[in-house]
């Protein structure tokens, strides 16, 4: 029995040891072996303390302890006020990652008020309000919130997705090993096919930020989790409702209300993701990324704040991965160029986190174009439709996924008819 017990307790210790391929090449490429052994050491250790939950209160921790020695120090040297102020900030340190474990580790605090719901906010405010909660209270959620997210995952769920690959979420109510997120017992695990397919990690991104922002809509905190998620621990939890030769987990997002009580250590490190790439670094009017989109000009100030929401849109340690580059169709001499579609681009090689990042501008400009009453759809053109020259295959960097295709107004079309009668409208369809 106790040998049992001794082997469902090591099954369920997360795999902190194991390298990641990015970590892996990290390390591999220190020239000294001595030093890449040590680095190696750390870093293992680090992913230890980062997987069992002591990682945030250690660098505090130890800031404080050195500040307190210096006062020491300072004081031997006869150095008083230097002594005095290195005592205070030290002791102040000290005395904030003790309440942190007292309140945060240990979960001894006094109870939270559930939080307002967002339902007074329009759609480009609601998604500027919603960040990533890092901290969540011992609570779950009530029957009614409960429900209203699981209707909202069934009903995004069935909606038709940019791909064709099934794609779903499943819920799960118990603590899983991830990082830098506290206290999160309720998650959404995205499982996609195991077999890749790249539209479908698209279709993650794409469907649960939706989910995402019902949930906001709701007051509930949200925490999109990726590399800080032990895959092993998350498969434990679904049991029987995940099949290794059939599924692939490609992120997991906490849901629940967030706390106030927010460790030191998170504090700061969500601070360092506060800020954003101008709007200028990430829409373009050319296939080379050199022109920056001016989206106060015509035709391109008809989608107000899709920009903004696009921008602001979460994405792995805000990276910002996803460029978008609008097409015009010349016209005649007389004319305006026309709009045609806009192209959305991945700028690096990952093959999860991008996709998913490109996922939720997706959605995200769906929203904003549905608040506005624009019409249009998503579609992936190969480079004969792109009419794109010298880029014969999606390897190269930036690569493109997919094209959103607005459905042309009554004025447009009438100008197209006038300029081609034969092929008025030729592959625009109404909005999805």
């Amino acid at each position: 029995m106790d040998k049992q017990a001794s082997t469902l307790k090591t099954k369920h210790k997360p795999k902190a040891q194991n390298l990641t391929p990015n970590e892996k090449a990290i390390i591999e490429s220190i020239p000294v072996p001595l030093l890449r052994s040590l680095f190696t050491r750390i870093w293992k250790v680090k992913i230890r303390l980062q997987f069992t939950g002591w990682l945030q209160y250690i660098p505090p921790a130890l800031v404080s302890l050195l500040a307190l020695l210096l006062a020491g120090i300072a004081r031997w040297l006869g150095s008083r006020l230097i002594a005095l102020v290195f005592a205070l900030v030290g002791g102040f340190l000290f005395a904030w990652v003790v309440f942190d474990l007292v309140t945060v580790k240990f979960k001894l605090r006094l109870p939270e008020p559930l939080p307002r719901r967002n339902d007074d906010l329009g759609l480009f405010d609601l998604m500027r309000a919603r960040h990533s909660c890092r901290s969540f209270q011992t609570r779950k959620l009530t029957s009614p919130d409960f429900q209203e997210l699981m209707d909202s995952v069934q009903r995004h769920s069935a909606q038709p997705g940019i791909g064709n690959s099934p794609v779903r979420f499943e819920y799960i109510s118990a603590p899983l090993t991830v990082w830098p997120t506290v206290n999160a017992t309720e998650f959404l695990v995205a499982i996609a096919p195991l077999e890749y397919d790249r539209l479908a990690v698209i279709d993650v991104g794409y469907r649960l930020q939706k989910i995402v922002i019902d949930a906001t809509r709701m007051g509930l905190g949200t925490c999109w989790i990726g590399p800080g998620a032990d895959h092993q621990s998350i498969k434990q939890r679904l049991g029987d409702r995940f099949d290794p030769l059939k599924d692939h987990i490609i992120c997991v997002c906490a849901v629940g209300y967030q706390s106030r009580y927010i460790p030191l250590f998170i504090r700061i490190f969500t601070a360092q993701f506060g800020r954003r790439l101008p709007l200028s670094k990430l829409f373009f009017t050319d296939p080379e990324f050199k022109v920056p989109l001016d989206p106060e000009s015509p035709p391109f100030d008809r989608f107000g704040r899709n920009f903004e929401i696009c921008q602001w849109a979460p994405s792995s340690y805000n990276g910002q991965t996803t460029r978008c580059v609008a097409v015009m169709e010349e016209s005649g001499k007389d004319q305006e160029p026309r709009l045609e579609r806009f192209d959305f681009y991945a700028v690096t090689a990952s093959r999860y986190y991008a996709p998913v990042a490109l996922g939720i501008w997706c959605a995200n400009w769906e929203l904003g174009c549905q608040a506005q009453q624009i019409q249009g759809r998503f579609a992936v053109l190969s480079t004969v439709e792109r009419e794109i020259h010298g880029r014969q295959d999606n390897t190269q960097l930036p690569r493109y996924d997919v094209s959103w295709v607005p459905k042309l107004r009554a004025t447009d079309q009438l100008r197209l008819a006038q300029d081609n009668p034969a092929g008025s409208g030729e592959g625009i369809d109404s909005d999805q």
